[in-house]
């Protein structure tokens, strides 16, 4: 994990990519609001998830990945109201082999939980963009 600031949504951050690696989806769960909303173009159509227990549907994709290294391209972060925006370069690992793809993702926070999660594919890993 590279270029990630010291700051509390950094620090949040970096949590948020190791309870992926440890395909914890609780504790990633718990990062989130009861009522959040993630919205995903990691199938190049937008799929919305509303609360809990679609997020953890959603989620259920962490548990193919095998490994996973990010390189964070772009750092945007704001404290009133506590909003994160990122540009990152992943590398990563399944039972298929290795891929490598381009994200962005928008976080906006409500009592330190996420309450809504951009969640994009910029760069699919066919090389194809979104």
């Amino acid at each position: 994990m590279t270029n990630v600031p010291s700051t509390k949504l950094g620090e949040m951050y970096k949590t948020h990519i190791q309870y992926i690696l440890d395909k914890n989806i609780e504790a990633l769960l718990d990062q989130y609001t009861d009522d959040a909303l993630l919205i995903s173009s990691f199938s190049k159509q937008p799929v919305i998830y509303k609360g809990r227990e679609q997020i953890r549907e959603h989620m259920q994709g962490i548990l193919g990945i095998d490994g996973l290294e990010t390189d964070i391209v772009f750092w945007a972060e704001t404290e009133d109201p506590e909003t994160l925006m990122i540009t990152e370069q992943i590398t990563m690992k399944t039972a298929d082999g290795e891929s490598h793809m381009r994200f962005a993702d928008s976080w906006v926070l409500r009592d330190g939980r996420i309450a809504i999660h951009f969640a994009g594919m910029v760069q699919h890993p066919d090389g194809s963009l979104a």
